[in-house]
């Protein structure tokens, strides 16, 4: 029998072929590494243990401790709660889809009646029945007719119809375990044993293929993992998000609201958190300056012509607005501001001398989401994005894209966020430009985040359709990942709009476009702050930084002339002189998050002094106005790191 060359992870070995992983692993690998391997990776492709090997390959290991293990977890569990389901209801069931997600799994169904909690008690008891009979899942193959003949005969239409759109002479994998089988191109964990820990989260409708015009499934939401504390720290940390929800919190703290009457995914600003907004985007503007930016203003809408020249129209069209027609012309609101900025860039003739040109705006954009993704703030269909393009000569690509991420990290931290994920995304499947093109700009990213020291992962296939990009997650005091920062290498709109620079040389060249946004959108950004700090922001973002509370109505002339000489000292004040409870207004205060209450009694008349209460409930030694004064700049400048 042939011989083949195997490696996992740096060691190495021959075999016949036709060897399975798991074979392997148990030849070369540690007796450890072989308790919490699940599968191996090839290049981009995960194997089952069981797989046989053919060629020479190298591999790594998949465990149970890594992302991917928990994925497959999950999507096993997937598998299983669909066994569960079959087995307690009956072959009636028509089972869709049911893939991994970031945080669990679901699965779709056709049912003739509605899951209930019951149910979800029974499902999961079942579950823990399949889970404790440690059933292999076993990998089979069929051509597609006799896979069609097969679900049809279970009645199995959403499967049936899945099958008619692959080749007739594809090679159809199966997953079984026991009695259930279900189409999957896999791979799975190696037995049902492996999952320790199961919960339905909850049910939701969804349209077969995400169609309204097809049936409505029963969705079942739920999560997995290979360790019952982690299942219970992950409960926990839900309890804790609805505690931070920013939809509730900013309700409550009178941040901002959406009207119906306004439509869904336009968020308004109230007067407090109108007023965060204002110091994030004094903050914005000020380190931009510092960093040698200029600031821009672009209109909302522009000529669809423009969308079809940067093609947007071929590449983005699902999610932009229906277009209006001006005086028998076709317009369209914008959902990206970079045509406008190569606008700009295009109003006068450009030297080599110029470069790096850094530009940036606030830009307001719109774009189209369905009605059911939209979520508070975190979702909307009109948002504000941080914006900025870069244009540099190819010499200056990779200091630039540096120096961005030097100001990003500067800036993310500055609002409280010290750890993150970083992702390299390279070339899609659909998308324009040269190789050569997208090779340097994917090694211009490559070289700025190695040498910021930054570990990264490879996030295949991900990138924009005109360029590789750098995407920086934060994660939030409680661990939960946001998407906001993302850096992007742009050889396309230049050559699209065919925009040049004089060289030292005098003849023209095209310049390099980076796009970039630090925060994503501040509406977004401001729904992480507040769910983030839950509502109770650093002194230097705090709405309200200190609140006047008198003890009865002879305090109401000193309480009047401390609000007035602390709003005139740039303290950002309110007082509360009803005619309440101290304890009361107290309370109060402490919900509304203030972070300092200003008490005043007859002995602070006297004395013209402020006893000083924080949030927290700790009271400080009385003090001046003028010294309190001192100390809200004093704190304020060092909750924003300037101290």
């Amino acid at each position: 029998m042939a011989q083949i060359e195997i490696s996992i992870d740096g060691k190495s070995g021959s075999f016949d072929a036709g060897v399975t992983p798991l074979d392997v692993v148990k030849e070369i690998c540690s007796s450890k590494e072989r308790k919490k391997t699940l599968a191996v990776q090839r290049g981009e492709t995960m194997l089952d243990l069981s797989t046989p090997l053919m060629e020479d390959a190298e591999l790594s290991l998949v465990v149970k401790e890594s992302e991917a293990g928990l994925s497959l977890l999950r999507h096993s569990a997937a598998h299983i709660m669909a066994q569960a389901v079959v087995e307690l209801f009956g072959d009636e069931v028509k089972v869709a889809i049911g893939p991994a997600t970031a945080d669990g799994f679901y699965y779709d169904f056709d049912k003739a009646e509605p899951f209930t909690p019951d149910d979800f008690e029974a499902i999961e008891k079942k579950v823990q029945q399949i889970v404790g009979g440690n059933i292999p899942f076993e990998r089979k193959t069929m051509e597609r007719d006799e896979a069609i003949i097969y679900f049809k005969s279970r009645n199995q239409e959403y499967k049936v119809e899945l099958l008619e759109e692959l080749d007739a002479d594809e090679e159809i994998s199966f997953y079984t375990q026991g009695s259930f089988i279900d189409l999957c191109r896999g791979p799975h964990i190696p037995h049902t044993g492996l999952m320790r820990a199961f919960k339905i989260m909850r049910l939701a409708g969804a349209y077969w293929r995400g169609d309204e015009k097809r049936p409505m499934l029963q969705r079942l939401y739920g999560t997995a993992f290979f360790d019952p504390k982690e299942l219970k720290k992950y409960l926990n940390q839900l309890e804790e998000a609805k505690k931070r929800d920013h939809r509730k919190l900013g309700r409550e703290l009178e941040l901002f609201t959406i009207n119906d009457q306004v439509g869904p995914g336009m968020a308004l600003w109230l007067p407090k958190g109108a007023l965060v907004r204002r110091l994030i985007e004094d903050f914005w503007r000020e380190e931009h300056y510092n960093n040698d930016y200029e600031l821009l203003y672009t209109p909302h809408i522009a000529k669809r012509d423009l969308w079809a020249t940067s093609g947007h129209l071929d590449f983005y069209s699902d999610d932009m607005f229906s277009p209006m027609d001006v005086d028998g012309v076709e317009y369209q609101l914008k959902p990206m501001n970079c045509p406008f900025h190569i606008a700009i860039y295009q109003a006068k003739k450009r030297s080599y001398r110029e470069f790096p040109i850094r530009w940036c705006e606030l830009g307001n954009v719109y774009r189209y989401e369905r009605t059911g993704a939209l979520q508070g703030l975190m979702r909307v269909r009109g948002f504000t994005q941080d914006d900025a393009h870069i244009f540099v000569l190819p010499q200056q690509l990779d200091e630039e894209i540096y120096n961005i991420l030097d100001l990003n990290l500067h800036v993310l931290k500055t609002f409280g966020f010290t750890e993150f994920e970083v992702y390299l995304s390279t070339r899609p499947e659909k998308s324009v430009g040269s190789d050569d093109n997208w090779e340097k700009a994917t090694d211009a990213l490559k070289y700025a985040l190695e040498k910021k020291g930054l570990g990264y992962k490879v996030d295949p296939g991900e990138g924009v359709f005109y360029g590789p990009k750098i995407d920086i997650k934060i994660k939030d005091v409680i661990g939960r990942s946001w998407q906001c920062s993302t850096i992007q290498v742009d050889f396309n709109l230049p050559e699209r709009f065919d925009i040049s620079y004089t060289g030292d040389d005098g003849k023209e060249h095209q310049p390099i476009m980076i796009h970039r946004a630090l925060l994503g959108s501040l509406e977004r950004f401001f729904g992480v702050l507040i769910e983030h700090y839950a509502g109770a922001f650093p002194l230097w973002m705090a709405p309200v930084q200190a609140m006047v509370l008198n003890i009865t109505d002879n305090q109401l002339d000193y309480a009047e002339k401390v609000y007035k000489s602390l709003r005139k000292s740039g303290v950002r004040i309110k007082k509360d002189v009803r005619n309440e409870k101290l304890n009361f207004k107290i309370r109060e205060a402490q919900m509304e998050k203030i972070p300092y209450m200003l008490v005043i009694g007859d002995k602070e008349v006297e004395t013209e002094t402020v006893t000083v209460r924080l949030r927290s409930g700790k009271n400080l030694e009385p003090m001046s106005v003028l010294e309190f004064a001192e100390l809200i700049h004093r704190e304020s400048n060092k909750s924003q790191g300037k101290e």
